[in-house]
């Protein structure tokens, strides 16, 4: 189980890393959005992302 949560950890590094790798400034410009949302915006986000990734763990299981 701590290789599966480990090599997941490094992927999510890895994919984290693609864009402001490859596009710094769309990265920024992205940054730069992101900090202009709201603390409710920001939490509906996450949520979003937290509920897709726990689909697509449900999904692939």
């Amino acid at each position: 189980m701590g290789d599966l949560l480990l090599g997941a950890l490094a992927l999510m590094l890895v994919l984290e890393g693609l864009l402001p790798f490859l596009s710094p400034g769309a990265w920024r410009s992205v940054f730069e959005k992101a900090t202009r949302m709201s603390d409710g915006q920001i939490r509906f986000v996450g949520l979003s992302s937290m509920l897709a990734g726990l689909a697509l763990l449900l999904i692939w299981s």
